[in-house]
């Protein structure tokens, strides 16, 4: 292998280039290495910094504004789907959708756009596809605060072209019912922790989910049992049962908004908040954003499910997602990317970010 990678090379070679080094979370020291060498090599006006496995770089020009585009390097495990490959106009591979194509799109903005209309931050971060405390901005956030810094932040994942805004929370809920063992044969000395469970099930199944409009975006919520767990063997009457749910809400609900419907919609039970991650809202209205909007052509659409966006919301900037591939078949075996998507989330990035598109706006 290269040194450097070639970031003046075609994105859909870039990224094939990008796939064909592994990178599963937690091991993307070598991926890591070769991003911070190729922008040292390829884009010297550039600041680059290191964390962990993260390579942040950016420019200082002094600009009125600062964009900052985010892309993570890891990818969920390899399933017979490596290195990738190319038929016809498709790329295929782990990685080709989540998300080495927006990676590269990012690495050829920043060796090629020299004289952008905004200062410009590129963060390539590890460990975002595991637990939330491993995720690299995280430790960014905390080490190196200022790098996170800016007006708008695009985060490079699979959007199918399309501005994808802000983001839905997310809540997962663990709603318990409790009884008392007994024998089968005399059941009725016993209290059947699963039997009490019914009504709950009983409500999710009758539960009418918001559909919310915000700038435009419209955010379908969602309430989703997920997981049962309970019984202690084929001749036991069980004294516990608990019912795992995913609450998917809309960004105009905070965290402790969406906690307190669900014990509304659990009454009567005992309900442990297990994890949860706060949406974010479109951010539309900022300028920067709308211009990206201009851009890239079409509507944006609310983004469904959560994405590090929300990292971003929560520090105060307006923030939407923004790639080539479907987010469809992220973490399928059968990933792939077409080739032309690629180059035109590239060309939507270079219009927005130019110098000259500025000056045409002015």
């Amino acid at each position: 292998m290269s040194d450097t990678l070639d970031l003046h090379s075609d994105p859909a070679d870039l990224t094939a280039a990008l796939v064909d080094v592994r990178s599963v979370s937690g091991e993307e020291a070598e991926l890591a290495d070769l991003v911070e060498r190729s922008l040292a090599a390829h884009a010297p006006h550039l600041e680059i910094a290191r964390s962990g496995n993260a390579v942040l770089a950016r420019t200082n020009l002094g600009r009125g504004q600062r964009v900052v585009l985010a892309g993570h390097l890891d990818t969920v495990p390899i399933n017979q789907n490596w290195p990738s490959r190319r038929e016809g106009g498709v790329l295929h591979g782990c990685g080709t959708v989540d998300m080495k194509s927006g990676d590269a799109v990012m690495l050829t903005i920043a060796a090629q756009v020299t004289d952008p209309a905004y200062d410009l931050t590129f963060v390539f971060y590890d460990c975002e596809e595991v637990e939330a405390d491993r995720n690299g901005l995280g430790r960014i956030e905390r080490e190196m605060r200022e790098w996170l810094d800016g007006d708008l932040a695009i985060v490079c994942e699979p959007s199918n072209g399309v501005v994808e805004a802000g983001c839905q929370g997310t809540m997962r809920v663990d709603v318990r019912a409790t009884g008392k063992r007994a024998h089968t044969a005399r059941a009725w000395m016993g209290d059947n922790a699963i039997h009490k469970m019914g009504e709950a099930l009983r409500r999710l199944d009758a539960y009418e989910a918001r559909v919310v409009e915000i700038d435009g975006c419209t955010y379908r919520e969602g309430l989703q049992a997920v997981k049962v767990t309970g019984g202690v063997a084929g001749n036991v009457v069980p004294d516990e049962v608990v019912l795992s749910v995913n609450h998917r809400f809309a960004p105009d609900k905070s965290v402790e908004d969406a906690e307190a419907h669900l014990r509304e919609v659990f009454d009567g039970y005992e309900v442990t908040v297990v994890d949860h991650a706060a949406g974010a809202l479109p951010g539309l209205n900022a300028p920067a954003a709308q211009q990206l909007v201009r851009a890239a052509g079409g509507e944006p659409v609310a983004k469904l499910g959560w994405t590090d966006v929300a990292r971003f919301a929560a520090l105060g900037m307006p923030a939407v997602n923004f790639g080539p591939g479907d987010p469809v078949l992220c973490h399928t075996r059968e990933e792939h990317v077409p080739v032309e998507q690629i180059g035109v989330c590239q060309g939507v990035l270079k219009r927005f970010l130019g110098r000259a598109s500025l000056e045409s706006r002015q």
